[in-house]
């Protein structure tokens, strides 16, 4: 799974808890995130330095989303920028008014981490990913004694999305290879067969460290779920918005 280049995010919203518990995901997912409670000082910060997405609620003091909204798409130089609205506001015709005035996505709080993922992925990648993928270091077994030369090696995946994974390893194998794998999730174990999509030699990829990029063909829906879940765990890991609610009061 290759390194991508990494997208700034600017994020307003008048709730400070908001700011800092969607601010952390979107980190810890390997967005560069700016914050900040106005429209007006939004428009400011687009004036020093362009991001590739904008993330605003609509209710704001002074300046409301829409108007924010609406500031960005009839400004030259702004307006190529996608805008999500992620709101709290309940009424159905905010949305049409707000998918009229150019808004990429309209999205109701409470969002789940990988709704809101796909959404930014849709509206800043010419090949947006579908799903999270989430650093990590989880020991998998790769083959079942009839690849590999007879051998299961033990190995260590990197990163794991509900799609895939990337192995690095010293053995990496040709493209388009199919392998079953055997890998620990949460303190689960989980079978699959996944392919080759890509792969790696010493002293070759963004790492310059041997490695494959794997894609899951044949795995249980049921342990797809627990996938999703151990990343969503893992980005709110530490992370509470009732905890941290207080900051708003």
């Amino acid at each position: 799974m290759m390194e991508r280049e990494k997208r700034a995010v600017l994020m307003v919203d008048s709730s400070a808890s908001m700011l800092f518990f969607l601010g952390m995901i979107l980190t810890r997912l390997g967005y560069v995130v700016s914050t900040t409670k106005t429209a007006e000082e939004a428009l400011r910060m687009m004036d020093q330095d362009t991001p590739t997405l904008v993330i605003s609620e609509l209710t704001l003091p002074k300046m409301n989303g829409i108007n924010l909204l609406r500031r960005v798409k009839e400004a030259p130089r702004l307006k190529m920028i996608p805008v999500i609205i992620l709101t709290a506001e309940t009424d159905p015709g905010l949305k049409d008014t707000c998918l009229r005035a150019g808004c990429e996505a309209y999205l109701s709080k409470p969002v789940e981490p990988d709704v809101l993922y796909r959404s930014i992925q849709a509206a800043t990648e010419s090949a947006p990913r579908h799903y999270i993928r989430l650093a990590a270091s989880l020991t998998v077994s790769v083959g079942d004694g009839s690849v590999l030369g007879g051998a299961v090696r033990t190995e260590y995946a990197t990163a794991i999305s509900e799609g895939g994974l990337y192995v690095r390893t010293l053995y990496p194998q040709p493209r388009d290879t199919l392998t079953p794998l055997t890998l620990f999730v949460g303190g689960r174990e989980i079978n699959a067969k996944a392919v080759v999509l890509y792969s790696f030699s010493v002293g070759e990829g963004p790492f310059k460290e041997p490695g494959m990029g794997m894609k899951f063909t044949s795995i249980s829906e049921e342990d797809r779920r627990a996938i999703r879940e151990f990343i969503k765990q893992q980005l709110t890991s530490d992370l509470s918005l009732s905890d941290v609610s207080a900051a708003d009061d």
